[in-house]
């Protein structure tokens, strides 16, 4: 086993001992010590007490009582890396864990008499600018997060069933979630919300185009194309797109960019369509060229390096290998392994950095935010290193 292996392998390790649980950025408005008082009412208090666990770099969520906990997407994610895990090695108890988790999903669906198909939503009450959210009301991300997980892991096992459930999230995404509103047609993010974010958007459109081809869906295709191509027509000149479009949405970030791309890629593939190629092309350019430094550094922002953030070199390595993949591509996403290593990775834990920003360095310990994309990303990684040695030998 090599040493990037070595490293994942250690990170699984700690996830395991877990139980893969934690903590979250988002997770703080699951403190008891809030809760038990009448300001839990109050959206304001709400949004700050949030955002104070967010932003703190020391971590309060012991002294408020903010419980570890299991996060769907994260769960989702651990699941993909054990695939890959499993593709990489043949070790049949990659796939024998990633069972058991999926059993734990299933268990943690939304109601299903409530909103009629399988879907999921985050394990914490989340309070926006301009909404509420309670703990387990499913969102757009989380749902696709899961369903392709359960479904890469139906496909190899066989299991039918975990196959049904992840199509059939694509018919929550569908009946609940889409919407047009202000001369657009979109997935939203929540039942009801009515706000344009392009990464959900395109995610949804991405698992409705993917479903609908599968199921013989013709109808579910047509929306998703539908939903791809009023994101593909609001890509800037220069192929970027903003988070969103509402006031406090008009940034451009990297991690969100290459959600952007990796969905229509998804979508494009499922669909065996060119229409998005040239979005495509004119979006990768624009990612590859504006959210790295030579060294490998994945910035954040399209006008800044930080905060340097494990999530944006770990969606870094899936948008260069699945998006590009060309020698050049490579060859970035090695050196992109390399700086999150060098600088987001701690060999006295075994565990990642959450977040760098030029004056101070916070490292709690984030399940979702962090671990799991670092070891999923990984995975990723090493299954592509071998397939890729293997195909040249």
């Amino acid at each position: 086993m090599d040493s990037l292996a070595l490293l994942n392998s250690r990170l699984l390790d700690n996830l395991r001992v877990q139980d893969f649980a934690g903590f979250d950025p988002f997770d703080s408005l699951n403190s008891r010590l809030l809760s038990a008082t009448p300001l839990y009412r109050n959206n304001f208090i709400r949004l700050a007490w949030l955002q104070l666990g967010k932003r703190s770099p020391v971590n309060l969520r012991p002294f408020l009582g903010v419980p570890k906990k299991r996060n769907p997407k994260g769960i989702a994610l651990v699941i993909s890396g054990l695939v890959n895990d499993y593709h990489r090695t043949g070790e049949n108890h990659f796939l024998v864990e990633a069972n058991e988790l999926s059993g734990w999903l299933l268990a943690e669906r939304s109601n299903v008499q409530e909103w009629g198909y399988s879907c999921w939503g985050y394990h914490f009450d989340w309070q926006a600018r301009a909404f509420y959210v309670p703990a387990g009301k499913p969102n757009i991300i989380t749902t696709c997060y899961v369903a392709r997980a359960l479904f890469d892991l139906g496909k190899v096992t066989g299991d039918q069933s975990l196959i049904d459930v992840s199509l059939d999230a694509a018919r929550f995404i569908s009946r609940h979630l889409y919407t047009e509103a202000d001369g657009r047609s979109f997935y939203a993010y929540i039942p009801g919300e009515s706000a344009f974010v392009h990464n959900a958007s395109l995610w949804g459109a991405a698992w409705c185009g993917f479903a609908g081809r599968t199921l013989g869906d013709e109808a579910l295709v047509e929306q998703a194309l539908r939903v791809a191509r009023q994101s593909a027509q609001e890509q800037v000149k220069d192929g970027s797109w903003v988070y969103g479009e509402r006031h406090h949405h008009k940034f451009k970030d990297g991690f969100h960019t290459g959600y952007n791309l990796e969905a229509l890629c998804i979508l494009r593939d499922a669909l065996q369509t060119n229409e998005f190629d040239e979005c495509i092309a004119k979006g990768y350019q624009y990612y590859v060229e504006t959210f790295f430094e030579t060294d490998g550094t994945a910035k954040y922002y399209d006008n800044s390096v930080y905060p340097l953030d494990m999530h944006s070199f770990a969606q870094a390595i899936f948008t260069l290998l699945k998006v590009g993949g060309t020698a050049a591509d490579v060859e970035l996403c090695e050196r992109v392994v390399q700086r999150a290593i060098d600088l987001m990775y701690r060999p006295s834990t075994g565990l990642f950095i959450y977040q760098k920003t030029r004056h101070f360095t916070n490292r709690i310990n984030y399940m979702r935010w962090t671990q799991a994309w670092a070891y999923c990303s990984f995975a990723f990684y090493n299954r592509f290193r071998v397939e890729l040695d293997n195909a040249q030998d």
